[in-house]
């Protein structure tokens, strides 16, 4: 796809005058540059249904199988296991809650902290808090955007007290028990190098791939790269049930006691209620998991269709001074779930206006999330010092990202 594009970057102020800085009128013809003509308005990242979801979702309703019984809950989670080269999967209704259950069956206690990125969507520290857990923060790797493996095991070192079987944290007393690293808008974490570190200091890993269906670790699936791990569908992933998760193990006896938990903990009888423990009412509906069988289905086609449009955006803004594409580190094979546009150090007073610029163009563009630690309710969580994060979370625009965006 040829791409004409303007050329400079000089930043106009309002004035009128040269400003230091980036036009973002160039940001939006470069960004117009890359889409379809047809797309006037473009959403950061929308579903099109162009398979066999009618299909599927008429043959529910057809057969009254909308609730969590019927062949496309297993059907689902056959081809979710395949995908990911995992053993199992557990769809259940929303990735937060996938998190939450895979934080609890990693040994997480009422009380203990979990380590986790301050750059990621607040659903990862909600699911430790839903869990009973306490979110601690940890600072990000510029180079993958996930958990730097460096600054945790600096963190660690300066506050970990090994003592009774377990990590403690020196300042609060209390107990570290996982780590949960988070592939951020798709980008895989160095996964080798956080694991090495938990096992040091004796934590358990939950991965959280709820962004990285489809990414690859050194040629391994995300979301098989720790014991338990999550994945999500919301309407904006790549693969979408409306709203849905699941959890991915290659523990056989693991999976079952997941599956038997998300069920209400109900045993099975032919019409008999009865229940062994508190379980949750979390197994994902056969008519939500009808839409992702259709749309795991498409996942081989519209990997290659996201990889395309970043590949287009990466050429569109090669000559671009102050800002780059951000690319997949090179142990990393990314879905590319959202591209993200990353202005340099020091041109972090541009991107309100780029933001607005995009916006009013009917460009929907988004900022990284607020970082975990500067909400409300997680202010005076434990933490690390996070200059990264602070700096990525002024420095990160996302660019419209949907796969039929980039047609062949």
């Amino acid at each position: 796809m040829p791409l004409q594009l303007a050329s400079g970057n000089r930043g106009i102020g309002p004035s009128g005058h040269q400003a230091a800085g980036i036009d973002p009128r160039e940001v939006v013809r470069r960004i117009r540059a890359v889409l379809p003509a047809a797309e006037a308005r473009a959403a950061l990242h929308e579903p099109r249904f162009s398979g066999n979801e009618r299909k599927y979702l008429a043959d529910c309703i057809d057969t009254n199988w909308v609730s969590y019984g019927g062949q496309y809950v297993s059907r689902f989670e056959a081809a979710l296991a395949a995908s990911c080269d995992v053993r199992h999967a557990v769809a259940v209704t929303s990735g937060t809650v996938a998190l939450q259950v895979a934080a609890q069956l990693a040994g997480v206690e009422p009380g203990d902290e979990v380590l986790l990125p301050a750059l990621t969507f607040v659903a990862s520290a909600n699911s430790i808090v839903h869990a009973g857990g306490i979110p601690h923060f940890v600072d990000a790797d510029e180079m993958t955007l996930g958990i730097s493996p460096t600054a945790l095991a600096a963190h660690l070192d300066r506050i970990g007290v090994r003592r009774n079987g377990g990590c403690y944290n020196a300042r609060t007393g209390r107990r570290m028990a996982a780590v949960m690293p988070v592939h951020i808008f798709g980008h895989p974490v160095d996964m080798d190098a956080v694991t090495e570190v938990a096992g040091a200091f004796g934590l358990g890993v939950i991965e959280d791939a709820t962004e990285a269906l489809g990414s690859r670790y050194k040629g391994r699936a995300c979301g098989s790269l720790a014991r338990l791990s999550a994945l999500s569908f919301n309407g904006n992933k790549i693969v979408t049930t409306g709203g849905g998760g699941a959890i991915l193990t290659d523990d056989s006896a693991l999976a079952e006691r997941i599956r038997h938990l998300t069920t209400t903990a109900r045993q099975p009888h032919r019409w008999a209620f009865v229940h062994d423990e508190v379980g949750w009412n979390y197994r994902l509906p056969n008519i939500n998991a009808a839409l992702g069988l259709a749309q795991i289905e498409q996942l081989p086609g519209m990997l290659a269709a996201k990889r395309r449009l970043w590949q287009r955006y990466a050429e569109a803004f090669a000559d671009f001074s102050g800002v780059r594409i951000f690319c997949e580190a090179p142990f990393a094979e990314s879905n590319h779930w959202l591209t993200a546009l990353v202005l340099e150090r020091g041109r972090e007073d541009r991107l309100e206006s780029i933001l607005a610029a995009t916006n009013d163009a009917g460009l929907m563009t988004r900022p990284a999330w607020m970082p975990m630690h500067q909400l409300a309710m997680y202010r005076d969580n434990p933490r690390a010092t996070l200059p990264v994060t602070e700096s990525l979370a002024l420095r990160i625009v996302n660019l419209p990202s949907s796969p039929f965006l980039a047609p062949p």
